[in-house]
């Protein structure tokens, strides 16, 4: 997922629907791995870094920018 489409969605509401989503996703990775079943660690990565990318657009939009 890109910023900039993260941008074009453009609500609050939108942005925190991904993110509780992108949250449960990381939970059941971490799940995955916990019991040896994660057949692409390289996933976590990319889970983690579009949590941050939700975080700072939100961020962004609460400042007004």
């Amino acid at each position: 997922m890109k910023a900039n489409d993260l941008r074009r969605t453009g609500s609050t509401e939108e942005l925190q629907t991904q993110l509780e989503e992108l949250l449960k996703e990381q939970f059941n990775l971490r799940m995955q791995k916990g019991t040896g079943q994660l057949s692409r660690p390289s996933q976590m990565r990319t889970v983690r870094r579009d949590i941050a990318r939700v975080k700072t657009l939100m961020t962004k939009l609460k400042a007004g920018k």
